[in-house]
């Protein structure tokens, strides 16, 4: 088994909070303090060290303890951007990412992509889920699909990202898509259906503060 001190999380914070307004999305309130830290919490215990990404409020970040750096590529490229600051930064042989708007996220996350990841000989690991809002009354007829956000990576891969991200690529499946890459469906009886909602807007932060 992958040891968990073998394993660097990255929390990605480093969007521009469009339909949130422009807000730095990680700053806001959730269940009393900042997402960002919530999801600190949540990911701590499940890997060896946490980083941050973020590209303002950098102190604010800094607080929390963590490690905080900016994209190595400009102009708010995207998850990549994130992804590629993560795996130039990381000092062990795994990098796992989640973003900072879902702070539900399982706590057994990083546990089962690593399974599936050494099962497979794999060199990433994506989650999959039915990303159900925590408004709703039945997930009957949801599709599980990827999320690509939450995947846990061997460090080499990083040659193959900043080909990729310099000849223009922005999308993470196109990008995985290179590579052996396994799904990681958490779908099992007892998984909660909103565990990888993610709160874009305000009112959906608020709905995912309601959830249990």
């Amino acid at each position: 088994m992958i040891d968990k001190d073998d394993i660097t999380g990255l929390i990605l914070a480093g969007g521009r909070g469009s339909r949130m307004g422009g807000v730095d999305k990680g700053l806001q309130n959730f269940r009393g303090m900042p997402l960002a830290l919530h999801t600190l919490m949540r990911l701590g215990p499940q890997v060896g060290t946490v980083m941050v990404n973020a590209n303002r409020n950098l102190s604010a970040y800094e607080s929390f303890g963590a490690e905080v750096w900016p994209d190595v590529i400009s102009d708010y490229a995207g998850p990549l951007a994130g992804f590629l600051t993560g795996l130039e930064r990381c000092e062990t042989e795994y990098l796992v990412t989640v973003p900072c708007d879902t702070p539900l996220f399982p706590p057994d996350l990083v546990a089962r992509l690593a399974e599936a990841l050494e099962r497979e000989g794999a060199e990433i690991a994506m989650a999959a889920a039915r990303e159900e809002d925590p408004g709703s009354e039945s997930g009957a007829g949801s599709q599980v699909r990827t999320q690509p956000v939450f995947s846990l990576m061997k460090r080499d891969v990083m040659e193959s990202l900043v080909k990729f991200t310099q000849s223009g690529g922005r999308k993470i499946d196109a990008w995985t898509g290179e590579h052996k890459t396994v799904v990681v469906p958490f779908d099992r009886e007892g998984d909660e259906r909103s565990a990888f909602f993610n709160a874009n807007t305000l009112e959906e932060l608020h709905r995912l503060e309601q959830a249990p």
